[in-house]
């Protein structure tokens, strides 16, 4: 019960992290539509534009499970030695191995890339000339 809330939680945080992300890239590519038309009117493909706002994307997202990362192996470190000097045993042990952090990151980046997916499609599909006399 207690590891079905848990992913219940887990799941809520990252539908609202992919919705800011996704957010943020909707914004970013407002404001940078005369960019995006000045990149196509030189020879940028579709493909070149939408590769850089999913990149971009996810570099957001990687950047959020860092911090995420980070947070939880202090708070679970941090739980291990309070746990540990409350109760005088080593009952309550935090492990944390290289391959589940970089997992994790990597969800984070693919999790990223896929809130970008709309934003970098309506990128990638302005016209140039729209996008130069876009204000």
């Amino acid at each position: 019960m207690v590891q079905a809330v848990l992913v219940g939680i887990a799941g809520i945080s990252l539908l609202v992290g992919g919705i800011g992300i996704m957010n943020t890239m909707y914004t970013s590519v407002l404001e940078r539509t005369k960019e995006i038309g000045t990149m196509k009117a030189i020879g940028a493909k579709n493909s070149d534009i939408l590769q850089i706002f999913l990149f971009e994307s996810g570099l957001l997202g990687l950047v959020g499970g860092t911090i995420g990362v980070v947070l939880g192996i202090g708070l679970g470190k941090s739980v291990e030695y309070i746990a540990t000097i409350a109760l005088d045993t080593n009952l309550v042990q935090a492990s944390i191995t290289l391959p589940l952090v970089f997992g994790a990151l990597g969800f984070s980046f693919f999790i990223g890339s896929i809130s970008g997916i709309f934003p970098a499609f309506q990128a990638a599909k302005l016209k140039p000339a729209d996008a130069l006399r876009y204000e």
